[in-house]
């Protein structure tokens, strides 16, 4: 499960103008520049390299109107905010390493689909943001260690 996006090509003027080319081609959905509310702070992958994601309003969202490209999604679905703030949809995943503790990250559940990894993080991150009295996490810090 992950938020459309990928690497930004020469011709994009910057981090916004790559996660709305990319919306568009992986889903067929033209998100105006005027919509984007800002840029999250950027995350590292297990590959070290920063995801920036950019937050940005689409209205009230049919699934059933996109356009998504098979070579690139497989199944598209919506999680509405009431559900993510809901105790019973969130959780947490520990992962360990050679035997031993080594982080936590957030997991949000719905239906038969898991979100974990990056998208759970920006998830997490964008609730803090959009819902800071409503949500919050139950770990002492919500980001994943760089290391």
């Amino acid at each position: 499960v992950s938020f459309p996006g990928g690497k930004c090509d020469p011709t994009d003027q910057d981090v916004v103008h790559t996660a709305l080319r990319e919306t568009h081609e992986e889903l067929g959905l033209s998100v105006p520049e005027e919509h984007v509310w800002g840029i999250l702070r950027p995350v590292q992958n297990r590959q070290k390299a920063n995801v920036v994601p950019v937050l940005a309003s689409v209205g009230p969202l049919d699934p059933q109107s996109l356009r998504p490209n098979p070579e690139e999604v497989d199944e598209v679905f919506a999680l509405p905010l009431t559900h993510l703030l809901q105790a019973q949809n969130q959780g947490y995943t520990h992962f360990c390493w050679r035997g031993h503790f080594s982080y936590t990250l957030p997991v949000f559940l719905h239906g038969p689909h898991r979100v974990w990894g990056l998208t759970a993080i920006i998830t997490e991150f964008t609730l803090q943001l959009l819902a800071p009295g409503a949500y919050q996490p139950r770990l002492a810090s919500s980001e994943r260690p760089l290391g």
